[in-house]
């Protein structure tokens, strides 16, 4: 398990074409509890693997969450997604059209899920496959869904965009932070895929049009 006395490492990875060896170092961490700041195609974000417990509670620690928040499941593809969600057909052709992209689904949570990540009456889960390279990579190299949250720090407007601020602000957080250029200052759009018809709850940077809303 990790335990992060020190600082945070800096890795400065290209935007287009992640550099592997970097990669698999920010995989490494993930895979022994560590948490890490990595740049999504919305804003940069916290994560950690699905079964750390102690990392959840960190990501709620440094944000200031309450315990009932919603993570979302960073996934690969829509495959990892189907895997952890219960997909009806129609959502399926819907999904297939907006992934990869700046969307965040509220679907029906599988068995694959912790409790700890479903939200408690409605079964839900929020989910989604990002269109950015370097976490494209971590994930793929991964092989499984990270647990994430915005990186949007307590008292500020807007999430953390520029990675050495990050750094200054979290050096002692977390175990790595990521540098993949400047970030974006927009959430992703919220899609609930569980009702009749597709419900928009959060309209960020994807566009709606493509659920017929």
């Amino acid at each position: 398990m990790y335990q992060n006395c020190y600082m945070a490492q800096f890795f400065t990875i290209h935007a287009e074409n992640p550099q592997k060896r970097l990669i698999d170092q920010v995989v490494a961490c993930l895979q022994q509890g560590g948490v890490i700041v990595y740049p999504t195609d919305a804003s940069y974000a916290l994560g950690c693997s699905l079964d750390n417990k102690r990392g959840m509670d960190r990501l709620r620690r440094i944000r200031q969450l309450p315990e009932d928040h919603q993570f979302t499941l960073l996934c690969r593809d829509l495959s990892d997604l189907g895997s952890y969600a219960r997909v009806p057909n129609p959502s399926y052709r819907l999904l297939k059209q907006a992934t990869p992209g700046p969307f965040t689904f509220i679907l029906e949570a599988s068995k694959l899920v912790p409790k700890r990540l479903i939200q408690p009456k409605r079964k839900t889960i929020g989910l989604r496959v990002p269109d950015n390279p370097i976490a494209r990579s971590i994930l793929e190299n991964f092989g499984a869904p990270i647990v994430t949250t915005t990186l949007s720090l307590p008292g500020e407007a807007y999430p953390l965009n520029d990675p050495y601020d990050i750094r200054l602000s979290l050096e002692h957080e977390v175990e790595i932070v990521v540098d993949g250029g400047y970030g974006g200052l927009d959430s992703t759009t919220v899609v609930d895929l569980t009702g009749p018809v597709p419900e928009v709850l959060r309209q960020g940077l994807g566009d709606p049009a493509l659920f017929g809303v």
